[in-house]
């Protein structure tokens, strides 16, 4: 279960919001001060954390700070009421995740903490691959960084990369969300020439068109409320170095027409500010949008497109590479076994081979997502077919795509009956509208047997 932590010392608000965040399925700490909250927060390790605004605005925008350096991992997400808007707003641009307004009303705070899980799983899928695994004997096996496979269309992205990764060319990488977009960044930024300056991401979804602009361009002292010193920007800190940014169609048109500047230029200022700053840097974009489509529903400019997009880089989804899925899983279980203290080895062929099978439409982050739960659930030292998760199960494709005879003779037996008894039960089942006894006489078994093989072979109807 998730953990929230929530900090107000409004006690009903506490309470209120409390048995909210309890009702939709989190796990709750609540805390009515600061002093409370940081005695607790590091055995709670908080995956998002609430905070109201009026405690910022009475006790200092330092305990903010102060949440986000003992708990980068969380996202912090402000209570605002109306006389507060302009404390949550100073609060977005010191690093909170997003803010909402009074009254709270249970699907909104679902939605809001729905998006910081989301959020944090992104930022950590750029650590996904960085605890490279030693079981892999496969000397041709790709591993630039931390980008592990063997597959042929993974390999011709990684040789493009590696070819563009010396020049200061602009590169577009796009690909379906999950795929590894801002680890392909980092990877051709440590094979460029401006390896030892600094690689500044941004998440052009993540803020609003005001926020963002300030993240971009910084900001001087006194330029806006909250703003009680200077704060270079995104271009400033990434000078010498590479710039990311993350799903860049979302950036509002006034700020692409900014940008665009920049590229031409080379200069720009901070808001509210009149001094220009030069800058060097090299951008890396990503999108999950087709660029063309983009351009034509004017949600990119198109001069910025070809500005942009110099050198563009695809990255497949994990369906099209589904020969990585054995190392990807390997560099999985390797890493959840340590940080969950489970002795969690491997994976059995016949459980692989399913993985092989679904459709992985959330590619690398959702198999991530997946061999997590399943070495947190398991009590074997080896993950089986028992530990996949039914929606793995439920959507498996219906024909094998791999051949059995890669296969010993048992794990074989064992994907074939599972697939057969899966699908033909099911299906049964689902035109007797859960009738038992119906379904075990159309099938000319006993009700006995039925039921065993529901229960053997955990058929979900």
């Amino acid at each position: 279960m998730l953990n929230v932590l929530i900090i107000d010392n409004n006690l009903k608000h506490l309470k209120d919001h409390s048995a909210m965040i309890e009702y939709l399925g989190y796990s709750c700490h609540p805390s009515s001060s600061f002093a409370e909250a940081f005695s607790n927060i590091q055995s709670i390790r908080p995956d998002v954390t609430i905070i109201d605004a009026n405690m910022l605005f009475s006790f200092g925008f330092d305990n903010l700070s102060k949440i986000i350096e003992k708990v980068p991992e969380s996202p912090v997400i402000i209570i605002s009421e109306r006389k507060t808007f302009e404390a949550a707003i100073s609060a977005l641009k010191l690093g909170a995740f997003s803010f909402i307004e009074m009254p709270i009303k249970a699907s909104e705070l679902e939605i809001k903490l729905k998006k910081a899980i989301a959020h944090r799983d992104m930022v950590q899928e750029n650590r996904i691959l960085k605890d490279h695994f030693n079981k892999v004997s496969d000397r041709q096996s790709y591993q630039i960084q931390d980008i592990i496979g063997k597959s042929v269309s993974l390999a011709k992205v990684l040789d493009r990369a590696m070819k563009i990764a010396p020049s200061d060319a602009n590169v577009m990488i796009q690909g379906e969300s999950g795929t590894g977009k801002e680890l392909m960044a980092r990877a051709i930024h440590k094979n460029s020439k401006r390896h030892n300056k600094p690689f500044i991401p941004l998440d052009c979804a993540a803020l609003p068109p005001s926020l963002l602009e300030s993240e971009i361009f910084g900001y001087e002292q006194g330029a806006f409320t909250g703003a009680t010193k200077s704060k270079p920007g995104m271009i400033e800190l990434a000078h010498k170095g590479t710039l990311f940014l993350d799903e860049v169609v979302e950036l509002d048109v006034n700020l692409q027409a900014k940008l665009l500047r920049v590229i031409q230029e080379r200069q720009f200022r901070r808001i509210g500010g009149v001094k220009l700053i030069s800058v060097d840097i090299r951008i890396i974009s990503a999108t999950h949008w087709n660029l063309e489509h983009a351009v034509r529903e004017k949600k990119l400019r198109e001069d910025l497109y070809y500005r942009l997009n110099v050198v563009p880089i695809y990255l497949p989804p994990l369906r099209e590479r589904k020969q990585d899925i054995p190392l990807l899983v390997d560099a999985f279980i390797s890493r959840f076994a340590l940080t969950t203290s489970k002795p969690v080895t491997a994976i059995s062929k016949a459980a692989l081979q399913i993985l092989k099978r679904y459709h992985w439409p959330g590619n690398i982050r959702e198999l991530q997502n997946i061999i997590e739960q399943m070495v947190v659930l398991t009590t074997n030292s080896v993950l089986d077919v028992e530990d996949i998760p039914d929606v793995i199960l439920d959507n498996l494709a219906p024909h094998f795509d791999v051949s059995l005879h890669e296969l010993d003779f048992k794990s074989a037996k064992q994907l074939y009956m599972n697939d057969f008894y899966q699908n033909y039960f099911k299906q049964l089942l689902r035109q007797c509208k859960g009738n038992i006894s119906a379904a075990a006489r159309k099938a000319k078994i006993s009700r006995k047997n039925l039921y065993q093989i529901i229960n053997n072979y955990d058929i979900r109807y």
